[in-house]
């Protein structure tokens, strides 16, 4: 089996059928699944510097996605990773995070949910200070330099 291809677009560029999944995915997993109630629609999607790369099954649905902020002076957050729950451990998410390092390069920061820091850690990200609840779940600011 192939893995999906790997798109890439600015806000203004996402097909309304795309937004529409990449957005339903990430309602789907952040406050369905993991309980976390919380405005996702925080107007950084729409920013001229923020990329979106997702993935999508042979039926066109958005199977993982992320994006990608620009915080300035070189700097790029990688943040709202998500991966459809029936599409996880087949490396998707770890390939959508690589292909966005590539694209932007370090240093990369992400918010990480604590229990995923060893995810993070064998890509290269480096814990930056203690943990913090969000949400209800332990973060951590991780770090690619």
């Amino acid at each position: 089996m192939t893995s999906p291809a790997i798109r890439r677009a600015r806000f203004d560029e996402l097909p309304s059928r795309t937004l529409y999944g990449i957005l339903k995915l990430r309602s789907d997993i952040f406050v369905v699944e993991q309980e976390c109630v919380f405005s996702d629609m925080d107007g950084r999607d729409m920013e001229p510097g923020t990329e979106h790369l997702w993935m999508e099954n042979d039926d066109a649905a958005v199977i993982a996605a992320l994006r990608i902020l620009d915080e300035g002076g070189g700097l790029h957050h990688i943040g709202r990773v998500v991966t459809r729950i029936d599409h996880r451990r087949q490396g998707l998410s770890e390939q959508l995070m690589r292909a966005s390092i590539d694209l932007v390069g370090p240093p990369v920061e992400v918010k990480a949910q604590s229990r995923l820091e060893s995810w993070y850690a064998r890509l290269g990200f480096v814990r930056q200070g203690g943990d913090w609840i969000q949400d209800g779940i332990a973060h951590v600011l991780m770090r690619l330099s």
